[in-house]
């Protein structure tokens, strides 16, 4: 073989194996490939699976927190409904408590009475009746004070729609008692500085 023809048939042996080589490139990266996306799939389906488990641990401690707070609204709810139910009570104990204190420091007064009336039957004298009466009156005015209430004076003050309550309108004799109070026809009466009764006036015009 002359040295022409071996370095053809060497030529043709390289490219044979050069395409050989090429042949086989491809499906290396291609098993390359598919290695490496079938490994991004596990990837993603554990994330997913992660992800799932993180919502559901969530979704969990969620309903616990849920939970506990209708209990404590619960339980604050029944401590105010027992603190209403006992100031209640307690404010209608010191009402009846007060009420009866009242009524045994009056009793005192009611047992005056009787006797005064007892005393009226045979008494002949009628200064000895007004001076009982106006004793009797005094003592109540005194116990009703000490318990706060107070006599609006309104004779002869000026009329005030706030306090006053006229029920009429009389000419008035001199200038100045223009809305002035003339006459008193019920007496108002303040209990600790609250009215409880406005008095009922006649005032000038």
């Amino acid at each position: 073989m002359s040295e022409k023809e071996q370095a053809k048939e060497n030529t043709e042996e390289t490219v044979k194996q050069a395409e050989e080589t090429a042949a086989d490139q491809p499906q290396e990266e291609t098993a390359s490939d598919q290695q490496e996306t079938a490994s991004s799939d596990q990837e993603a389906e554990g994330t997913h699976q992660f992800g799932e488990a993180e919502t559901d641990d969530r979704i969990a401690l969620l309903e616990k927190e849920l939970v506990e707070e209708k209990n404590k609204y619960l339980r604050l709810y029944a401590e105010f409904e027992n603190f209403r139910r006992r100031t209640a009570k307690e404010r209608l104990e010191l009402i009846g408590s007060a009420t009866a204190d009242l009524m045994k420091e009056i009793l005192p007064v009611v047992d005056d009475f009787e006797r005064a009336i007892q005393s009226n039957e045979k008494i002949e004298d009628i200064s000895a009746v007004k001076e009982g009466f106006s004793l009797l009156h005094s003592k109540m005015v005194r116990l009703l004070g000490n318990k706060g209430l107070k006599a609006i004076e309104s004779k002869g003050e000026n009329f005030d729609a706030e306090l006053h309550e006229a029920i009429a309108q009389v000419p008035a004799e001199k200038k100045e008692d223009k809305g002035k109070i003339i006459d008193e026809v019920e007496k108002g009466y303040k209990l600790n500085d609250k009215i409880i009764r406005h008095p009922k006036v006649v005032v000038g015009t």
